[in-house]
């Protein structure tokens, strides 16, 4: 059990909770053990209220391993998080977490594409904080996001030029921007400096830009809905470039007991079916989507 003794039960306590639009939240929690062992792409599996036993699987956006706080991004859909959305500062609530194997960067291809997709965003984050405090490789990682609702940050106008992005995609993720992680956003939704169309179509125009040998050194990082992500894997395929993908299912124990979010990947010895939670939720986006 290669998940063994890495999980962790936390009474964790609610330290803020930011509302934005459309029904998301920013939550930071002081979980000491989760923040000290989180890698990009794992996630919490998080006791929305005392009165209801199912948990829900929230992706982690932010660990601060000296501060021992998790930082957590999601949208309000359910009467579960309909409950946590109401937690205020000082709360306690109960998590399970880290939980699932995490996005793993090689150093051999440093210009990472980091898509994100909605609720899919926050690893992505994370995985782009990771990034940028690593000194195995000169690491240039992009962010692109993707959102039929408003961003839950107020967009800006990047410092940072990307050569190869649209003639008037310009908007950024702010806090991005600050670490000097170029990003810029996409969405139909006409929402100024965007690029106007799906994510997975600015990810295709900019991977066009590139020669040969700067295709050489780009690697995927993707997640968010299943239907981009099979997109996103159609683009790797197209440019011949390797991609990693994280799956959101439906979860029950997340911990790898009731085997409910089964998905089937293709492996060396033939398909297999693999639990979403434990053996995941990071896969090879070619063994998922075939």
């Amino acid at each position: 059990m290669s998940h063994r003794n890495t999980i962790f039960v936390e009474d964790a306590e609610v330290l803020a909770h930011e509302a934005h639009a459309d029904k998301q939240f920013i939550l930071k929690l002081r979980a000491p053990q989760c923040a000290a062992n989180a890698q990009p792409g794992s996630f919490v599996h998080i006791q929305c209220d005392p009165l209801m036993p199912m948990r829900r699987p929230l992706s982690i956006m932010r660990a601060s391993v000296a501060q021992g706080t998790v930082d957590i991004l999601y949208k309000c859909v359910g009467p579960g998080l309909e409950q946590l959305a109401q937690k205020k500062p000082g709360a306690k609530l109960s998590i399970i977490g880290p939980i699932g194997h995490g996005f793993i960067a090689h150093p051999d291809r440093p210009r990472a594409l980091l898509i994100g997709g909605g609720v899919g965003i926050p690893p992505m984050v994370f995985l782009a904080e990771a990034l940028r405090e690593n000194n195995d490789a000169h690491w240039q990682p992009l962010v692109l996001m993707g959102s039929e609702i408003p961003f839950p940050f107020r967009a800006k106008p990047s410092t940072i030029l990307v050569p190869g992005m649209p003639d008037g995609a310009i908007a950024c993720m702010p806090l991005l921007d600050e670490w000097g992680v170029p990003s810029r956003l996409a969405s139909l939704q006409d929402y100024p400096g965007c690029f106007q169309g799906y994510v997975t179509e600015l990810a295709s125009t900019w991977l066009a830009s590139l020669d040969r040998g700067a295709l050489g050194q780009v690697e995927i990082f993707s997640c968010g809905p299943t239907p981009m992500l099979k997109a996103v894997a159609a683009i790797a395929r197209t440019f011949d470039v390797p991609c990693q993908v994280s799956l959101e299912e439906f979860m029950a124990c997340a911990v790898g007991g009731c085997a409910g979010c089964a998905v089937r990947v293709e492996t060396p010895t033939g398909p297999a079916m693999k639990r979403v939670c434990v053996d995941g939720p990071v896969f090879d986006a070619r063994a998922v989507f075939a």
